[in-house]
Protein backbone atom coordinates (compact mmCIF):
# COMPACT_ATOMS: atom_id res chain seq x y z
CA UNK A 1 0.00 0.00 0.00
CA UNK A 2 2.88 2.30 -0.73
CA UNK A 3 1.96 4.06 -3.96
CA UNK A 4 1.71 7.83 -3.72
CA UNK A 5 1.56 8.85 -7.35
CA UNK A 6 5.27 8.60 -8.20
CA UNK A 7 6.46 8.32 -11.76
CA UNK A 8 7.39 4.95 -13.19
CA UNK A 9 11.07 5.88 -13.61
CA UNK A 10 11.51 6.89 -9.99
CA UNK A 11 9.59 3.85 -8.77
CA UNK A 12 11.73 1.51 -10.87
CA UNK A 13 14.91 3.08 -9.60
CA UNK A 14 13.80 2.58 -6.03
CA UNK A 15 13.03 -1.07 -6.69
CA UNK A 16 16.38 -1.73 -8.37
CA UNK A 17 18.46 0.02 -5.70
CA UNK A 18 18.12 -1.79 -2.38
CA UNK A 19 19.01 0.65 0.38
CA UNK A 20 19.42 -0.35 4.03
CA UNK A 21 16.26 0.03 6.07
CA UNK A 22 15.78 3.53 7.43
CA UNK A 23 12.93 4.46 9.77
CA UNK A 24 12.83 8.05 8.49
CA UNK A 25 12.76 6.94 4.86
CA UNK A 26 10.01 4.41 5.67
CA UNK A 27 7.99 7.18 7.35
CA UNK A 28 8.36 9.48 4.32
CA UNK A 29 7.44 6.72 1.89
CA UNK A 30 4.35 5.65 3.86
CA UNK A 31 3.39 9.02 5.34
CA UNK A 32 -0.21 8.94 4.12
CA UNK A 33 -0.86 5.50 5.54
CA UNK A 34 0.89 6.19 8.84
CA UNK A 35 -1.12 9.40 9.14
CA UNK A 36 -4.50 7.73 8.70
CA UNK A 37 -3.43 4.91 11.02
CA UNK A 38 -2.57 7.49 13.68
CA UNK A 39 -5.97 9.15 13.15
CA UNK A 40 -7.62 5.74 13.41
CA UNK A 41 -5.91 4.94 16.72
CA UNK A 42 -6.61 8.41 18.14
CA UNK A 43 -10.30 8.31 17.23
CA UNK A 44 -10.69 4.79 18.55
CA UNK A 45 -9.09 5.84 21.84
CA UNK A 46 -11.56 8.75 21.94
CA UNK A 47 -14.48 6.38 21.27
CA UNK A 48 -13.35 4.09 24.08
CA UNK A 49 -12.90 7.03 26.47
CA UNK A 50 -16.31 8.53 25.58
CA UNK A 51 -18.27 5.25 25.59
CA UNK A 52 -16.27 2.52 27.35
CA UNK A 53 -19.26 0.22 27.90
CA UNK A 54 -19.88 0.16 24.15
CA UNK A 55 -16.38 0.10 22.71
CA UNK A 56 -14.87 -2.31 25.24
CA UNK A 57 -17.55 -4.89 24.47
CA UNK A 58 -16.82 -7.63 21.94
CA UNK A 59 -20.39 -7.45 20.61
CA UNK A 60 -19.87 -4.06 18.95
CA UNK A 61 -16.91 -5.40 16.96
CA UNK A 62 -18.88 -8.39 15.71
CA UNK A 63 -21.59 -5.92 14.67
CA UNK A 64 -19.02 -3.77 12.83
CA UNK A 65 -17.71 -6.79 10.94
CA UNK A 66 -21.25 -7.72 9.94
CA UNK A 67 -22.44 -4.29 8.74
CA UNK A 68 -19.47 -2.15 7.64
CA UNK A 69 -18.62 -4.38 4.62
CA UNK A 70 -21.87 -3.39 2.87
CA UNK A 71 -20.49 0.06 2.03
CA UNK A 72 -16.77 -0.58 2.58
CA UNK A 73 -16.64 -3.13 -0.27
CA UNK A 74 -17.65 -0.42 -2.76
CA UNK A 75 -15.12 1.99 -1.21
CA UNK A 76 -12.21 -0.19 -2.38
CA UNK A 77 -12.71 0.17 -6.18
CA UNK A 78 -14.01 3.73 -5.72
CA UNK A 79 -10.62 4.58 -4.20
CA UNK A 80 -8.97 3.46 -7.44
CA UNK A 81 -11.39 5.58 -9.46
CA UNK A 82 -10.67 8.70 -7.39
CA UNK A 83 -6.91 8.12 -7.63
CA UNK A 84 -7.38 8.04 -11.41
CA UNK A 85 -8.97 11.49 -11.21
CA UNK A 86 -12.52 10.18 -11.68
CA UNK A 87 -15.59 9.75 -9.48
CA UNK A 88 -18.50 7.33 -9.72
CA UNK A 89 -21.69 8.35 -7.95
CA UNK A 90 -23.82 5.70 -9.65
CA UNK A 91 -22.58 2.75 -7.59
CA UNK A 92 -25.55 2.75 -5.14
CA UNK A 93 -27.94 2.40 -8.09
CA UNK A 94 -25.77 -0.33 -9.61
CA UNK A 95 -26.01 -2.22 -6.33
CA UNK A 96 -29.79 -2.25 -6.73
CA UNK A 97 -29.72 -2.87 -10.50
CA UNK A 98 -27.48 -5.86 -9.97
CA UNK A 99 -30.05 -7.33 -7.59
CA UNK A 100 -32.84 -6.73 -10.11
CA UNK A 101 -30.82 -8.74 -12.64
CA UNK A 102 -30.33 -11.40 -9.95
CA UNK A 103 -34.06 -11.71 -9.20
CA UNK A 104 -35.19 -11.64 -12.82
CA UNK A 105 -32.66 -14.30 -13.80
CA UNK A 106 -33.60 -16.53 -10.88
CA UNK A 107 -37.31 -16.16 -11.64
CA UNK A 108 -36.66 -17.18 -15.24
CA UNK A 109 -34.24 -20.07 -14.63
CA UNK A 110 -34.41 -21.11 -10.98
CA UNK A 111 -30.58 -21.21 -10.99
CA UNK A 112 -29.10 -19.15 -8.17
CA UNK A 113 -25.50 -19.23 -9.42
CA UNK A 114 -26.60 -18.06 -12.87
CA UNK A 115 -28.53 -15.26 -11.14
CA UNK A 116 -25.36 -14.28 -9.27
CA UNK A 117 -23.37 -14.18 -12.53
CA UNK A 118 -26.13 -12.09 -14.12
CA UNK A 119 -25.86 -9.62 -11.25
CA UNK A 120 -22.10 -9.20 -11.77
CA UNK A 121 -22.63 -8.91 -15.53
CA UNK A 122 -25.13 -6.11 -14.89
CA UNK A 123 -22.50 -4.29 -12.85
CA UNK A 124 -20.03 -4.74 -15.69
CA UNK A 125 -22.49 -3.28 -18.20
CA UNK A 126 -23.17 -0.31 -15.93
CA UNK A 127 -19.44 0.31 -15.51
CA UNK A 128 -18.86 0.08 -19.25
CA UNK A 129 -21.62 2.61 -19.87
CA UNK A 130 -20.13 5.02 -17.35
CA UNK A 131 -16.66 4.62 -18.81
CA UNK A 132 -17.84 5.06 -22.39
CA UNK A 133 -19.76 8.24 -21.58
CA UNK A 134 -16.81 9.76 -19.74
CA UNK A 135 -14.05 8.68 -22.15
CA UNK A 136 -15.66 8.86 -25.58
CA UNK A 137 -18.03 11.80 -25.03
CA UNK A 138 -15.71 13.79 -22.79
CA UNK A 139 -18.33 14.35 -20.10
CA UNK A 140 -16.87 14.86 -16.59
CA UNK A 141 -17.40 11.74 -14.51
CA UNK A 142 -19.15 13.70 -11.76
CA UNK A 143 -21.87 14.82 -14.19
CA UNK A 144 -22.03 11.54 -16.12
CA UNK A 145 -22.45 9.35 -13.06
CA UNK A 146 -25.04 11.64 -11.49
CA UNK A 147 -27.04 11.05 -14.68
CA UNK A 148 -26.49 7.29 -14.73
CA UNK A 149 -27.30 7.12 -11.02
CA UNK A 150 -30.81 8.39 -11.77
CA UNK A 151 -31.04 6.28 -14.93
CA UNK A 152 -30.23 2.98 -13.19
CA UNK A 153 -32.43 3.82 -10.21
CA UNK A 154 -35.27 4.51 -12.63
CA UNK A 155 -34.60 1.16 -14.33
CA UNK A 156 -34.77 -0.54 -10.93
CA UNK A 157 -38.15 1.03 -10.20
CA UNK A 158 -39.52 0.24 -13.66
CA UNK A 159 -38.38 -3.40 -13.76
CA UNK A 160 -39.34 -4.12 -10.15
CA UNK A 161 -42.52 -2.03 -10.43
CA UNK A 162 -41.41 -0.36 -7.22
CA UNK A 163 -41.99 -3.50 -5.19
CA UNK A 164 -39.64 -5.33 -2.85
CA UNK A 165 -39.10 -9.07 -2.80
CA UNK A 166 -38.12 -11.92 -0.51
CA UNK A 167 -34.89 -13.84 -1.04
CA UNK A 168 -35.82 -16.59 1.38
CA UNK A 169 -35.24 -19.16 -1.38
CA UNK A 170 -31.52 -18.35 -1.23
CA UNK A 171 -31.21 -18.84 2.52
CA UNK A 172 -30.28 -22.53 2.35
CA UNK A 173 -28.03 -22.21 -0.70
CA UNK A 174 -24.27 -22.54 -0.78
CA UNK A 175 -24.06 -19.02 -2.23
CA UNK A 176 -25.77 -17.60 0.86
CA UNK A 177 -23.36 -19.43 3.17
CA UNK A 178 -20.33 -18.26 1.19
CA UNK A 179 -21.40 -14.62 1.08
CA UNK A 180 -23.00 -13.95 4.47
CA UNK A 181 -22.63 -17.13 6.52
CA UNK A 182 -20.93 -17.33 9.91
CA UNK A 183 -17.42 -18.76 9.85
CA UNK A 184 -16.82 -20.75 13.01
CA UNK A 185 -20.30 -19.78 14.06
CA UNK A 186 -19.25 -16.19 14.74
CA UNK A 187 -17.11 -14.45 12.09
CA UNK A 188 -19.32 -12.90 9.36
CA UNK A 189 -18.33 -14.05 5.87
CA UNK A 190 -18.97 -10.56 4.46
CA UNK A 191 -16.03 -9.27 6.50
CA UNK A 192 -13.79 -11.91 4.92
CA UNK A 193 -15.00 -10.78 1.48
CA UNK A 194 -14.17 -7.19 2.39
CA UNK A 195 -10.63 -8.23 3.30
CA UNK A 196 -10.29 -10.29 0.08
CA UNK A 197 -11.50 -7.41 -2.10
CA UNK A 198 -9.27 -4.94 -0.25
CA UNK A 199 -6.23 -7.18 -0.86
CA UNK A 200 -7.22 -7.65 -4.50
CA UNK A 201 -7.57 -3.90 -5.05
CA UNK A 202 -4.29 -3.23 -3.21
CA UNK A 203 -2.41 -5.74 -5.39
CA UNK A 204 -4.07 -4.32 -8.51
CA UNK A 205 -3.10 -0.79 -7.53
CA UNK A 206 0.42 -1.42 -6.25
CA UNK A 207 1.76 -4.51 -7.98
CA UNK A 208 0.49 -4.27 -11.55
CA UNK A 209 1.06 -2.06 -14.56
CA UNK A 210 -2.63 -1.14 -14.45
CA UNK A 211 -2.16 0.36 -10.98
CA UNK A 212 0.89 2.34 -12.05
CA UNK A 213 -1.13 3.70 -14.97
CA UNK A 214 -3.95 4.69 -12.61
CA UNK A 215 -1.56 6.79 -10.53
CA UNK A 216 0.00 8.35 -13.63
CA UNK A 217 -3.37 9.27 -15.12
CA UNK A 218 -4.55 10.76 -11.84
CA UNK A 219 -1.35 12.77 -11.51
CA UNK A 220 -1.35 14.06 -15.10
CA UNK A 221 -3.41 12.39 -17.81
CA UNK A 222 -1.69 14.22 -20.67
CA UNK A 223 1.77 13.20 -19.47
CA UNK A 224 0.56 9.63 -19.05
CA UNK A 225 -0.65 9.56 -22.67
CA UNK A 226 2.70 10.92 -23.87
CA UNK A 227 4.41 8.09 -21.96
CA UNK A 228 2.40 5.55 -23.96
CA UNK A 229 -0.31 4.78 -21.40
CA UNK A 230 -3.63 3.76 -22.94
CA UNK A 231 -5.59 6.26 -20.86
CA UNK A 232 -8.97 5.47 -22.43
CA UNK A 233 -8.77 1.75 -21.70
CA UNK A 234 -7.47 2.28 -18.17
CA UNK A 235 -10.21 4.76 -17.27
CA UNK A 236 -12.92 2.49 -18.67
CA UNK A 237 -11.53 -0.48 -16.70
CA UNK A 238 -11.66 1.64 -13.54
CA UNK A 239 -15.40 2.21 -14.01
CA UNK A 240 -15.95 -1.46 -14.85
CA UNK A 241 -14.21 -2.44 -11.61
CA UNK A 242 -16.47 -0.13 -9.61
CA UNK A 243 -19.57 -1.49 -11.35
CA UNK A 244 -18.80 -5.20 -10.86
CA UNK A 245 -17.76 -4.88 -7.21
CA UNK A 246 -20.73 -2.64 -6.42
CA UNK A 247 -23.10 -5.23 -7.87
CA UNK A 248 -21.36 -7.83 -5.70
CA UNK A 249 -21.85 -5.58 -2.65
CA UNK A 250 -25.54 -5.30 -3.50
CA UNK A 251 -25.93 -9.09 -3.52
CA UNK A 252 -24.09 -9.39 -0.20
CA UNK A 253 -26.26 -6.68 1.45
CA UNK A 254 -29.49 -8.27 0.19
CA UNK A 255 -28.45 -11.80 1.14
CA UNK A 256 -27.72 -10.64 4.66
CA UNK A 257 -31.35 -9.66 5.25
CA UNK A 258 -32.84 -12.16 2.74
CA UNK A 259 -34.79 -9.33 1.17
CA UNK A 260 -34.55 -6.85 -1.69
CA UNK A 261 -35.71 -3.24 -1.55
CA UNK A 262 -35.68 -0.99 -4.65
CA UNK A 263 -33.97 1.63 -2.48
CA UNK A 264 -30.96 -0.67 -1.94
CA UNK A 265 -27.73 1.35 -1.79
CA UNK A 266 -29.35 4.75 -1.19
CA UNK A 267 -27.89 5.09 2.29
CA UNK A 268 -24.34 4.14 1.32
CA UNK A 269 -23.27 7.08 -0.86
CA UNK A 270 -22.15 9.45 1.91
CA UNK A 271 -20.52 6.71 3.99
CA UNK A 272 -18.54 5.35 1.08
CA UNK A 273 -17.33 8.74 -0.10
CA UNK A 274 -16.43 9.74 3.45
CA UNK A 275 -14.44 6.51 3.86
CA UNK A 276 -12.43 7.20 0.71
CA UNK A 277 -11.65 10.85 1.48
CA UNK A 278 -11.02 10.29 5.19
CA UNK A 279 -8.63 7.52 4.14
CA UNK A 280 -6.33 10.04 2.50
CA UNK A 281 -7.36 9.77 -1.14
CA UNK A 282 -7.13 13.14 -2.88
CA UNK A 283 -10.17 14.33 -4.79
CA UNK A 284 -7.70 15.81 -7.33
CA UNK A 285 -6.32 12.36 -8.20
CA UNK A 286 -2.87 10.79 -8.12
CA UNK A 287 -2.75 10.19 -4.36
CA UNK A 288 -4.47 7.55 -2.26
CA UNK A 289 -4.24 4.11 -0.69
CA UNK A 290 -6.53 1.11 -0.24
CA UNK A 291 -5.31 0.70 3.33
CA UNK A 292 -6.40 4.25 4.13
CA UNK A 293 -9.90 3.67 2.75
CA UNK A 294 -10.14 0.39 4.66
CA UNK A 295 -9.40 2.15 7.95
CA UNK A 296 -11.57 5.09 6.92
CA UNK A 297 -14.54 2.75 6.46
CA UNK A 298 -14.22 1.45 10.01
CA UNK A 299 -13.96 4.97 11.39
CA UNK A 300 -17.11 5.97 9.49
CA UNK A 301 -18.86 2.79 10.57
CA UNK A 302 -18.02 3.49 14.21
CA UNK A 303 -19.14 7.12 14.17
CA UNK A 304 -22.86 6.29 14.27
CA UNK A 305 -22.40 3.87 17.18
CA UNK A 306 -20.20 6.39 19.00
CA UNK A 307 -22.67 9.23 18.41
CA UNK A 308 -25.55 7.29 19.91
CA UNK A 309 -23.40 5.85 22.72
CA UNK A 310 -22.40 9.31 23.99
CA UNK A 311 -26.04 10.39 24.15
CA UNK A 312 -26.50 12.28 20.86
CA UNK A 313 -29.25 11.43 18.37
CA UNK A 314 -28.53 9.56 15.16
CA UNK A 315 -29.30 12.76 13.23
CA UNK A 316 -25.77 13.96 13.96
CA UNK A 317 -24.18 11.21 11.89
CA UNK A 318 -24.92 12.71 8.48
CA UNK A 319 -23.67 16.06 9.73
CA UNK A 320 -20.41 14.40 10.76
CA UNK A 321 -20.10 12.51 7.45
CA UNK A 322 -20.53 15.75 5.51
CA UNK A 323 -18.04 17.54 7.75
CA UNK A 324 -15.47 14.79 7.16
CA UNK A 325 -15.84 15.05 3.37
CA UNK A 326 -15.55 18.86 3.41
CA UNK A 327 -12.52 18.85 5.73
CA UNK A 328 -10.77 16.10 3.76
CA UNK A 329 -11.24 17.85 0.42
CA UNK A 330 -10.19 21.19 1.94
CA UNK A 331 -7.03 19.65 3.40
CA UNK A 332 -6.04 18.10 0.06
CA UNK A 333 -6.69 21.41 -1.73
CA UNK A 334 -4.50 23.23 0.78
CA UNK A 335 -1.67 20.69 0.48
CA UNK A 336 -1.93 20.74 -3.31
CA UNK A 337 -1.47 24.53 -3.37
CA UNK A 338 1.50 24.33 -0.99
CA UNK A 339 3.21 21.76 -3.23
CA UNK A 340 2.75 23.75 -6.45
Amino acid sequence: MDQTGKGLTEEKAEQNYKEPFSLSRFARKNGTQLGIFAVFLALWALFIFAAPDTFLSANIYWAFMATIPFFAISAMPLTIAVIAGEIDLSFPSLMAMGMVAFILTYDATGMIWLAFIASLAMGLIGGLLNGAIVVYFGIPSLVATIGTQFFWRGMVLVLSEGSSGSLVYAKESLLHSLLVGKIGGALPAQFIWLVIIAIFCWVLLNRTRFGAHVYLIGDNAESAALMGVNTARTRILVFVLVGVISAFAGVVASMHVNFFWPSLGDGYLLRTLASVFLGGTSVFGGIGTIFGSFLGAFIIGAIEAATVAVGLTGFYTQLIYGLIIVLSVTMHAFLRRRME
